[in-house]
């Protein structure tokens, strides 16, 4: 039941090898499979229960007609007497009034013959619900129970937590959730009204009125209490899932992100980008193993050991080996591994006695793509650098950051640097951090800085404090739930919203409850890794420092090797899992009659050739890992150090193009410190680089080694960039800021006539304080009258 591979059959590996992966990465999955996840498969029973309390309220009020039959205004009248039910003392009275109000907003399923059916009338009931102000109702019972210390005190002292631990909780929850999912979409059909309610709402969740927070930040002081342990009972996986909807509506989706990044571009005078990056990955294609290219360097290596490079007195040791089977152990230097392990090696090996026309035969079959999918670009710093070689080189002496001058360059210099300056690109993050360091430097010629109140400086400024233990508690639970770690003691419980009061007694029951706990974990997964990407994205796009915050704190919580932890697993089985029974999935289990399940029928799972949300997660954690590690000597040597490039290519065995391109741009920025042999031996992959990865001119990736990135100045260079946003954070939010600049009141008669607040015991203490604080003290003269 903990791990991934339990109670359930595999497909075989490398059933994902053979053919593509028709995957398409989006913000969220399809609507159906968002709602299904909202539940669990030991919920179902509630279902019921809310419509019977629903019933019960409206057949009082209303007798023998439907909900569906109403008209709007008698939609509005009943919604008022539930909202009014909310507000009285007795407790069962409020949960029965709010489970009627969730029974609305899952869509009347009781009334309906479809999924299409309740799909309807959801999003009729939700939108309805928005406008009486069921939303603000709710907020206040959700505070309520957040500040509801008898519950906590019941928790904690229960050794034990279930389903019933966090029963209102979950009901309030889900309301919300089903609004804010509900309400985000936007669709064709909607009319004006319905388009102003959702700017209205969105405005409303990201931009604080009553309180003096956005309501993401409000859910993520519920994530840090129950990491704390002062609220183990709180539902974490209902959490994560509204934060991330809040998330995703407040502050945009991907597309939203690319027009967001165009629209700031032409703002600060910046040309367009040379491709939209979402069209450009959508139309690559996986690369597939080729079946020809046996590497010179695996044949003459295999008898003999290949020599220690400098690097290798980091790799004594493989932190991962304790966590794994022996199979899945590879040696440093790789000698079996190619790009892809797959039913394709088999035919490489029989190759090898082959004769080579066989393989020129072979080579005939082999098709290129035409060109290289991305743009190259170039960094204002690679053209100085560049400069600055051939200007030592040629002339003996430099012109620092001059990328203009070139008296005295030979001919192919001046070529060499207009070409690199056709294929210049200036990106925000370094247009913030220029404008930073002349705020910096000229803070009174320039004045104070106008930031602009988008939702995520509003959210940022509402973290900015507590930022580093939102980080640790969000690893910690990814760590929890994810399928290579090992249950340990001091570890938190994300299941106690998934474990039943009663643990099952059948083999069936068992079986089932061990599905429903394999997709609790997956789903929190999936969660946490979009949270982590969303708010990554939105602070580099807001402001680089605001990024590399959130980013330094993730590295300093050991995101690093938690996600390489994570993939280093068997990913083919974890991509292929099916833990899930669509039977039980809503609104499927409350529109049908349930199927007898059998033993056999939950081992089958469903025909799907994959799991999206496990797809959607490894390549989520893939470009977390990416944005960390981007541009920083420090956090590429900590992929090297912690071996991550056998776990890396064991992910290639996916075919699928997105989650390749982003394995080979880390294994791109580790190649130059594996060393020649390595890269000798892994021809294969070097080649995939070339083919799906953007090239970087004057970027030596493919050979030598950097003489920038020692190891001595890893700790520098983190150290800076920490100094660099601990001003800028200063700068921007601190309230009294100490700046040297501030005027100082050096008259004598305003300073001793400022009235200052006292405390009101301050006169039974007066002589005391006199006594300690002046008469005690001796006085230096000569220092006094040196600053009169």
């Amino acid at each position: 039941m903990e791990g991934n591979s339990k109670g359930r059959k595999r497909e075989p590996e490398g059933s994902l090898d053979c053919i593509n992966v028709e995957f398409e990465y989006d913000d969220t999955d399809h609507a159906t499979a968002e709602l299904a996840e909202l539940y669990s498969y030991t919920e179902e029973p509630e279902l019921r229960l809310n419509q019977k309390c629903f019933e019960e309220a409206f057949t009082s009020q209303v007798k023998n007609i439907r909900w569906t039959s109403l008209s709007s205004a008698q939609h509005r009248t009943h919604i008022m007497r539930l909202l009014d039910d909310l507000e009285v003392v007795n407790r069962e009275k409020r949960l029965s009034a709010a489970r009627a109000i969730l029974y609305l907003a899952q869509g009347v399923f009781g009334e309906c013959d479809s999924e299409a059916d309740v799909i309807h009338w959801s999003r009729y009931n939700c939108f309805l619900l928005y406008q009486m102000g069921t939303f603000a109702a709710f907020l206040e019972l959700l505070n309520m129970e957040i500040a509801n210390s008898q519950a906590c005190s019941s928790a904690l002292r229960k050794p034990a937590l279930s389903l019933a631990d966090s029963t209102e909780l979950r009901v309030i929850l889900s309301v919300k959730y089903l609004l804010v999912e509900t309400i985000r979409q936007e669709l064709e059909s909607d009319d004006s009204e319905w388009n102003v309610q959702r700017e209205t709402f969105r405005a409303e969740l990201a931009f604080p009125v009553h309180s003096d927070e956005p309501f993401a930040h409000l859910l993520f002081t519920m994530v840090t209490k129950f990491c704390s342990g002062h609220s183990p009972h709180f539902p974490m996986k209902k959490v994560l899932l509204l934060l991330w909807k809040v998330i995703l509506f407040t502050l945009g989706g991907f597309s939203e992100l690319q027009k967001m990044k165009e629209k700031k571009r032409s703002e600060l005078g910046l040309p367009p980008l040379p491709e939209d990056s979402i069209q450009v990955m959508k139309n690559m294609r996986a690369m597939s193993p080729l079946s020809y290219g046996i590497e010179l360097g695996e044949q003459q290596k295999r008898g003999r050991r290949s020599r220690r490079d400098s690097l290798d007195l980091y790799n004594e040791k493989d932190p991962f080996k304790s966590e794994e089977p022996s199979g899945l152990e590879e040696e440093e230097n790789e000698d079996t591994d190619s790009i892809m392990d797959t039913e394709a090696d088999m035919q490489e090996r029989d190759l090898i006695s082959q004769p080579l026309i066989n393989l020129r035969n072979n080579t005939e079959r082999v098709s290129f793509p035409r060109g290289l999918p991305w743009a190259p670009k170039v960094r204002e710093k690679d053209i100085e650098n560049f400069l600055e070689m051939s200007r030592h080189k040629f002339i003996g002496f430099t012109l620092g950051h001059d990328t203009d001058t070139l008296v005295g360059l030979p001919r192919p210099i001046h070529e060499s640097v207009k070409t690199l300056k056709q294929h210049k690109y200036i990106s925000i993050s370094d247009s913030q951090t220029k404008k930073e360091m002349e705020l910096e430097q000229c803070p009174i010629l320039l004045g104070e800085e106008e930031v602009e109140e988008t939702p995520c400086e509003c959210l940022y400024r509402a973290m900015l404090l507590n930022i580093p233990h939102y980080m640790i508690a969000l690893l910690k639970i990814l760590l929890a739930a994810a399928p290579t770690s090992k249950a340990k003691t001091d570890s938190i419980n994300i299941l106690a919203d998934v474990l039943p009061e009663e643990m099952p007694i059948t083999v069936l029951e068992s079986m089932k409850l061990g599905i429903d706990v394999n997709r609790h974990k997956e789903i929190i997964v999936k969660t946490v890794s979009a949270i982590l990407l969303l708010l990554l994205k939105h602070l580099k796009l807001n402001h680089i420092y605001q990024f590399e915050f959130m980013s330094q704190h993730l590295v300093f919580a050991n995101c690093i090797p938690l996600i390489l932890k994570f993939f280093n697993q068997n990913i083919m089985s974890y991509i292929c899992a099916k833990n899930s029974i669509s039977s039980l999935d809503f609104p499927s289990c409350v529109l049908h009659e349930l199927p007898e399940l059998t033993a056999e029928s939950l081992e089958t799972g469903d025909n799907n050739q994959f799991c999206w949300r496990n797809l959607f997660s490894c390549i989520n954690l893939l470009r977390i890992l990416n944005k960390l590690t981007k541009w920083k000597h420090s956090r590429t040597m900590m992929l090297v150090v912690f071996k991550s490039a056998p776990i890396l290519k064991r992910a290639l065995k996916v075919k699928q193009a997105m989650m390749q391109l982003y394995v080979l741009r880390l294994l791109k920025l580790q190649t130059k410190y594996l060393g020649r042999q390595w890269r000798k031996s892994n021809m294969k992959t070097m080649s995939a680089i070339y083919q799906m990865v953007r090239h970087r001119m004057n970027d030596d990736w493919a050979y030598g080694n950097d003489l920038d990135a020692r190891p001595w100045d890893f700790q520098a260079e983190e150290c800076t960039l920490r100094g660099n946003i601990e001003s800028f954070n200063s700068r921007r939010y601190e309230k009294n800021p100490g700046w040297e600049f501030a005027p100082v009141d050096n008259c004598l008669q305003s300073v001793v006539g400022q009235r200052l607040e006292l405390p009101e015991d301050f006169h039974y203490t007066y002589e005391l304080w006199l006594e300690r604080e002046v008469f005690s003290k001796p006085i230096n003269w000569e220092e006094l009258l040196q600053y009169s």
